[in-house]
């Protein structure tokens, strides 16, 4: 029998990139915050469909960036109504 050696599970760079621009959505202004959550959207996206790679960790992060980005927008939203007040 061969003994099989698999490198160790990695987070991918897109998850990682997800939950930061969910994090930074919520501390910048309108503009900034909805530009940051559209991104948190599109790399939590493309880090769940990575996260089903065996050799790739990250699918609870990507979610959790998805669900972020998605508060960051729904955040941004309700700062610009606040500034158009």
């Amino acid at each position: 029998m061969e003994n099989q050696i698999t490198p160790p599970a990695k987070f991918s760079i897109p998850s990682i990139i997800a939950i930061a621009s969910a994090v930074a959505s919520f501390a910048s202004g309108a503009f900034f915050g909805f530009v940051l959550a559209m991104i948190a959207v599109v790399f939590g996206a493309i880090g769940v469909i990575l996260a089903f790679s065996s050799r790739v960790r990250g699918g609870i992060v990507s979610t959790l960036a998805l669900l972020g980005g998605l508060l960051g927008f729904i955040a941004a939203v309700v700062k610009t109504i606040r500034w158009l007040l």
